[in-house]
């Protein structure tokens, strides 16, 4: 694994299909990117927004290399390694990109924020 990256990752992919047969929408997802090398770190929450007892939205960054890749907002970065991981199978919408770099340049990476991704019929 390269140096300072904690976990491997697949960047998801969802687009709309054609309605189903009684005319709900039907989303298909595909594998964008497999294998990908990131860096997953959480960001804290605004701690006076937590004294005052208010919900907060949890927010993640994730350095990810190779940086050419085209990946977008609302994509889905799941973490596929290593199994103990705490985020394993988990998630995240990607809802900014930033590509410091040019593709050129030998420190090719990107940079993304993400909210978690809960499904509310995970079942289903």
């Amino acid at each position: 694994m390269t140096a300072g990256m904690n976990c491997k990752v697949k960047i998801w992919r969802y687009t709309n299909q054609d309605d189903d047969s009684v005319g709900g929408a039907v989303l298909s997802g595909t594998v964008q990117f497999a294998n990908m090398f990131a860096r997953l770190d959480e960001i804290p929450s605004e701690q006076l927004l937590v004294q005052q007892g208010l919900e907060t939205t949890k927010s993640f960054t994730a350095t990810l290399v190779p940086g050419t890749n085209d990946i977008r907002e609302r994509d889905e970065l799941e973490v596929t390694e290593p199994y103990d991981h705490r985020f394993y199978g988990k998630k995240f919408r990607i809802i900014e990109v930033r590509s410091p770099f040019n593709p050129r340049n030998p420190n090719n990476y990107m940079v993304v924020t993400m909210d978690r991704r809960i499904r509310a019929h995970g079942i289903q």
